[in-house]
């Protein structure tokens, strides 16, 4: 019998009804006994490709699920698909990788192979890239460009032309003409040089991460044109607004400061109550919705601080002017002001809107020693120290209550970048928060609670700012690390107070601070949200951000909620909510992102820092333990570095993960999460932000 071409899907038709054993297959395709390996051929290919699987000896067809989903790449040239509505991540083979880039929106179908789930993209929905910060490589009369971030692994190819006149690992920006496919590497063209890293310093360090993160250096025009047509809505608004000109309030803010979003005032009544008022910046009366100001304000999301800089979410003439509550100067205010016994407890609340003038603008250190007596500062400020010392007895009692609930304070140290005007750093030091910083914390939450209370009571929606409870095996995993530092647990919890009480027990420890920083890596991220869940780690029902709108576009559609609250206004509640899951989505995205860049800009102008002591010992503590070596944070600097395995050639080191530890097998010598030690920096790697360090000594 003449061998006939069998074709894939001849098979595929037949399984169509019921899976079959192969012989089954065979009888009915009615093949010869040459055609048998033909079969087996295609049977594999089919199953390679996730078409079809086998199960109890039978072939059965897959069933097609169709997902999308953002890519997650990996350095090593693999990925994940993010589904998200808390399905797990979908693995993404390399080959299907050639194609993608880290971000990428898809749509794709899960497949199984050897047993596991993986992805074969159907189509790319969104590019995540349209550029790249890139370094110029040449190779073999080829001038391409290397993406600088890892999750990008696609090298760039440029016109031959291009980069003649540059040096190898020079910086540039590539816009990409030509996204990858799975038989061709992407192309582009150079748009910026950027400089060469060994000839930049810390300004270039910025600049780079500025593309590299493709934050928002211009406002479009027609939001220039908006804002030279805005003037001062004081006149306009006295007759309408409670006017409180005449009541002393005043700012308590960093040193460098320029935008004052909020103002506070207090009087102690002949009772013993406390009557605090919370004036924030009525940035919505200038900020109209779906206004240009408005869209880019909301694309932004937040203002950006960098270490030499800020990237503001308002134009200047809003944020350092208009809307800003600057000393000695009428301005336009939301006001929260609330009522609270001696033991704490709100007794009443009223919200409005409302003229103020603020009467100084204090730094939190000369806040601080007004407090505790200064009196060339009395002096400057006579009328300031009395409500200061009652704001500190209020703040004393809203502490003791908001702890005797749980909320947990993870009060992380803080260090401060110093830099010359030419952008270089030059010394860290550490940042303390004090009594004053404590004051305006403790009251901004009390304004925000109280915010998110009306806005529930009344029945409108809001822009909750919401914390859920920690995922169980995180905590587990938490207690586990705890157990290797000798603390152990009986009755584990997911309640606040138990996560306040671990921390309590390690205050004073030289393992305090990693472990306020592992209990806060235990926590689910924060993040916006019309549907209220409260807050796990302030242990509050109802939360909202109310009093940063000229940093934080959250507030300012929180303000504005409140004001046809406040006014009574209709509103359709479905597609408000609607609105407000997208809002949501978008914010926690944005400051997930100013978190990411905020942090490296800081890591990196640190590691820079760090070329001055090459060579220099420091003790450090152990953060972390991985199969290749030690993470090491320099005690004075809060610069993380590691100690590879490779260099501790005093013994041989197994890694023991359950015990998050490395053991000596002949010395029996422990390294373990939080012991002390001192180590020499060997190394520093700019680009990545890394330190390299080798062990001197572990310190009893």
């Amino acid at each position: 019998m003449e061998s006939r071409n069998l074709k894939e899907e001849d098979i595929l038709k037949v399984l169509k009804d019921r899976p079959l054993h192969f012989e089954k297959i065979v009888s009915s395709l009615g093949l010869s006994k040459s055609e048998r390996k033909q079969l087996k051929k295609i049977l594999k290919k089919l199953k390679q490709e996730g078409k079809i699987t086998v199960e109890k000896g039978k072939y059965k067809l897959m069933q097609e699920t169709v997902v999308v989903g953002k890519v997650l790449a990996h350095p090593s040239g693999f990925g994940f698909l993010e589904v998200g509505q808390g399905q797990k991540d979908i693995y993404i083979p390399p080959f299907e990788m050639l194609r993608l880039f880290h971000g990428d929106v898809v749509r794709a179908k899960v497949v199984e192979y050897k047993g596991k789930k993986e992805i074969r993209v159907l189509k790319v929905l969104e590019r995540s890239k349209k550029s790249l910060v890139c370094k110029i490589k040449k190779e073999d009369g080829v001038c391409y460009a290397q993406p600088l971030d890892e999750n990008a692994f696609h090298r760039v190819l440029l016109p031959k032309d291009s980069c003649k006149s540059l040096e190898e690992d020079t910086v540039v920006v590539v816009d990409i003409k030509k996204y990858p496919t799975p038989t061709s590497p992407p192309q582009g063209k150079i748009r910026e040089v950027l400089g060469h890293p060994q000839k930049g310093g810390g300004t270039f360090i910025i600049e780079v991460l500025i593309r590299k993160y493709d934050l928002p250096t211009q406002y479009p025009p027609e939001v220039l044109k908006e804002v030279e047509e805005l003037e001062l809505g004081v006149e306009k608004e006295l007759g309408k607004r409670r006017d409180l000109r005449q009541q002393v309030c005043f700012t308590i803010d960093p040193e460098r400061a320029r935008d004052f979003d909020d103002a506070v005032a207090i009087e102690r009544t002949p009772e013993g109550y406390y009557r605090l008022w919370v004036h924030i910046a009525d940035v919505s009366y200038y900020v109209r919705e779906g206004s240009a100001i408005d869209r880019e304000a909301f694309r932004r999301g937040f203002t950006f601080y960098l270490p030499d800089r800020a990237i503001h979410m308002l134009p200047e003439k809003l944020s350092a002017d208009l809307c800003s509550l600057k000393p000695n100067e009428d301005r336009l205010a939301f006001t929260c002001e609330m009522l609270f016994s001696p033991k704490g407890d709100l007794i009443s609340y009223d919200i409005y809107e409302s003229v103020i003038r603020s009467k100084a603008r204090l730094t939190y250190d000369e806040a601080l020693r007004l407090i505790v007596g200064d009196p060339a500062l009395e002096n400057k400020y006579p009328h300031l120290t009395e409500p200061l010392r009652t704001m500190e007895d209020l703040y004393r009692i809203l502490s003791r209550r908001r702890w005797e609930r749980g909320s947990i304070d993870f009060d992380l140290p803080e260090t401060e970048l110093l830099l010359s005007e030419q952008g270089e750093p030059i010394a860290i030091n550490p940042y303390e928060r004090h009594v004053a910083h404590r004051i305006i914390e403790h009251f901004m939450i009390s304004a925000n609670e109280t915010v998110a209370l009306h806005l529930q009571n009344a029945g409108y929606p809001c822009l909750y700012r919401v914390h859920e409870r920690p995922d169980p095996k995180k905590v587990e995993n938490l207690l586990e690390i705890l157990a290797g530092l000798g603390y152990t647990v009986k009755k584990p919890s997911l309640e606040p107070k138990f996560f306040q009480k671990i921390i309590e027990d390690f205050e004073g420890r030289p393992e305090e601070h990693l472990v306020r920083f592992l209990t806060l890596r235990a926590m689910m991220r924060a993040h916006y949200s019309p549907h209220n869940v409260g807050h796990f780690g302030l242990a509050s029902q109802h939360y909202t951000h109310f009093t940063s709108p000229i940093r934080r576009y959250a507030d300012l559609v929180v303000h504005r909620l409140l004001k046809k609250a406040l006014r009574g206004e209709p509103v359709d509640y479905e597609r408000t909510v609607e609105y407000l899951e997208m809002v949501g989505e978008h914010l926690s995205r944005q400051e997930e992102l100013a978190d990411d860049v905020e942090r490296e800009a800081v890591d990196k102008l640190k590691v820079r820092l760090m070329r001055a002591h090459l060579g220099e010992e420091f003790d450090g503590l152990i953060t972390g333990v991985v199969s290749f070596g030690l993470f090491v944070e320099l005690r004075d600097y809060l610069v993380e570095g590691l100690v590879s395995i490779s260099t501790m050639d005093d013994d041989q080191y197994l890694y023991d993960e359950q015990a998050h530890r490395l053991v000596g097998v002949r010395t029996g010598k422990i390294f373990r999460l939080g012991d002390l030690v001192r180590v020499k920096i060997v190394g520093v790697d700019e680009e990545r932000g890394k330190l390299n360090l080798v062990l001197v000594q572990k310190k009893s």
